[in-house]
């Protein structure tokens, strides 16, 4: 078991599984910090990888492909941000129907616009690739772990500081937190809620379709039907274990990615499938009944101020 963990390819596998949940966990985290919860970055994530690989299909281009992706998310964060912020509706309710209306929309358009069914690989198997660090990749051990990733990777990480400075230590995100905290004393100071509500909630929307195309291009190479696959759930339940700080954030994907990862070594050593595949959600059912508390202050925060 000793030896399993300090194996540096289980460690770089699960840094490319908590990529995307991190991703998408970092704009739950702004969102809730704004006074939103965030609950459909499973639609927006899912929505972002569709998008992905179609525009990789269409363009020849990855970075296309990027773009294509956080343009979804955020198409699918202003359905979030009129029912919820314009419109006072309640963001749980909105949040469930964006997942539902994702997993039918990209399972619709599958074959509608591509002719197959079940997954999809772009013409010219187009991808996100890895990119190394001269000198740094070579490192033992922390090399391939942290070297040699994805540019959505590098961003990953590299937010969770820069988020950290941005809440703590700027003005706007002083104010992004007086929103989130208290928008009444906000709105007398001159802060609009309503403005912060709406980048907040676009920002995630962005982040969770950066995470889609790192799960579809980044990842694996192909789309598939629901190829989420939960991921956007574990990234709500990251925001909750992490209290909606960017370093607890951080370690809740470290822990649902290394679950995911060793998942996967598990089935080498003869692990039916189905054992190993569910232990990522075991983890994040016992985050849910740690974080029973937190998740009950966001509901009455939700209900309260938006």
């Amino acid at each position: 078991m000793l030896e399993q963990l300090l194996d540096a390819s289980l460690w770089a596998s699960v840094t490319r599984a908590l990529i995307p949940v991190l991703l998408a966990a970092i704009g739950g985290m702004i969102c809730e910090r704004a006074g939103v919860f965030q609950i459909s970055l499973e639609g927006m994530m899912l929505a972002g990888a569709f998008a992905a690989v179609g525009m990789a299909h269409v363009s020849g281009s990855p970075w296309a492909a990027v773009v294509g992706a956080a343009l979804a998310g955020v198409a699918l964060s202003l359905v979030l941000a009129f029912g919820a912020v314009s419109r006072g509706g309640n963001a749980i309710v909105l949040g469930v129907a964006i997942n539902i209306l994702a997993v039918g929309l990209t399972s619709f358009l599958l074959p509608q616009l591509f002719g197959v069914r079940g997954s999809f690989q772009p013409e010219g198997g187009v991808r996100i690739g890895a990119v190394s660090i001269p000198g740094l990749s070579d490192l033992p051990f922390m090399g391939p772990v942290l070297f040699n990733l994805s540019l959505l990777g590098y961003l990953a990480l590299l937010l969770v500081p820069a988020t950290w400075y941005f809440l703590f230590r700027t003005q706007i995100g002083l104010r992004l937190r007086g929103v989130g905290e208290r928008p009444l004393a906000a709105e007398t100071l001159g802060v609009s809620p309503t403005a912060y509500r709406y980048a907040a909630v676009m920002v995630s929307g962005v982040l969770a379709g950066l995470a889609g195309a790192q799960l579809s291009l980044g990842n694996v190479g192909v789309f598939a039907e629901n190829m989420s696959s939960g991921r956007g759930w574990i990234a709500v339940v990251a925001v909750l274990l992490g209290r909606a700080h960017p370093m607890g954030v951080l370690g809740a994907c470290v822990l649902f990615g290394f679950a995911e990862a060793f998942g996967f070594r598990l089935q080498g050593q003869g692990l039916p499938v189905q054992i190993t595949d569910a232990l990522p959600f075991v983890v994040t059912l016992a985050a849910l009944v740690l974080a029973r508390k937190q998740f009950r202050r966001l509901l009455d925060l939700t209900a309260g101020s938006v």
